[in-house]
């Protein structure tokens, strides 16, 4: 994000985008009702790579402007990180619809990410160890199901 407003930012993916369309993908990334409480709206500033925005705020805002992109290829690479919960379900939620209907790669160390993935690829010191669906990879109890059950474990104490 730079320094500018959030409709300035939203712009950068389609410079003719219509103002129905700026709130239609903020909707869907759960992002528009974060916004229409700023006292400046859509032409509330951001600050310097979102400086006042929190991380799951930033990380909608990003997503509502791939939205508005609509590329054919998605890469996230750790979009769910650093959250809390509840944010990463909020982000889970407004991914789920841009990586329905394109071809999309998903880099994740929070495997609650990646449970609906076609395929699920495991790497191990830059070597793939295993492949398949969620599912089959737990069957396997090879590093993906120690990998899961670790953080189910972890999430489950918190």
């Amino acid at each position: 994000l730079f320094n500018g407003s959030i409709r300035d930012n939203l712009l950068y993916a389609k410079e003719d985008a219509t103002d129905s369309e700026l709130v239609e993908v903020c909707r869907q990334a759960n992002i528009h009702d974060f916004i229409i409480q700023q006292p400046e709206g859509y032409d509330a500033i951001v600050g310097n790579r979102g400086l006042k925005l929190s991380g799951g705020e930033k990380q909608r805002l990003s997503i509502a402007r791939v939205l508005l992109k609509d590329p054919k290829l998605l890469i996230f690479d750790e979009a769910t990180s650093s959250l809390d919960s509840i944010t990463e379900h909020a982000i889970q939620t407004a991914i789920e619809p841009l990586i329905a209907s394109r071809t999309s790669i998903i880099i994740a160390h929070r495997l609650s990410t990646i449970l609906k993935a076609d395929e699920i690829i495991v790497l191990k010191e830059g070597e793939i160890v295993e492949r398949g669906v969620h599912f089959d990879l737990l069957e396997k109890n090879g590093l993906y199901a120690e990998l899961y059950e670790t953080q189910f474990k972890l999430n489950f104490t918190e």
